[in-house]
């Protein structure tokens, strides 16, 4: 079991940075896999960047360079930080962890990012 606790969205202008965070209730080396998704308005939701136990990290395609997925083990927290914002990743951003290879996702909240002008 884990729970997710989701902070960090805001409006930002295009070019700024934002940090995302998800603190989990349970130490997160202990989790096979825990990631940030997004789903942005008539859009279905996306992977983003993912984070496994052993420390290897996947990022989609579209955001690669300008997101970077880390986490501190102290805090039991996972961060998206996001550079160079561009108005496309205007969307509600979700962090979700798989316990074991082959099991449901658990879900956070999602937290509004809104980028614009």
């Amino acid at each position: 079991q884990v729970q997710l606790v989701v902070s960090g969205g805001v409006l930002v202008q295009p070019g700024g940075s934002l940090r995302l965070s998800c603190a989990a209730s349970r130490s997160i080396t202990t989790i096979y896999a825990i990631g940030w998704y997004r789903q942005a308005p008539g859009k279905e939701r996306e992977s983003v960047a993912t984070l496994t136990s052993t420390g290897n990290t996947y990022y989609a395609a579209s955001v690669k360079g300008r997101f970077t997925i880390s986490r501190d083990n102290a805090k039991n927290t996972l961060y998206l930080h996001i550079d160079n914002l561009k108005p496309e990743a205007t969307a509600v951003y979700y962090c979700a962890a798989r316990l074991a290879e082959y099991t449901d996702y658990t879900w956070g909240q999602g937290t509004q990012v809104t980028v614009s002008s």
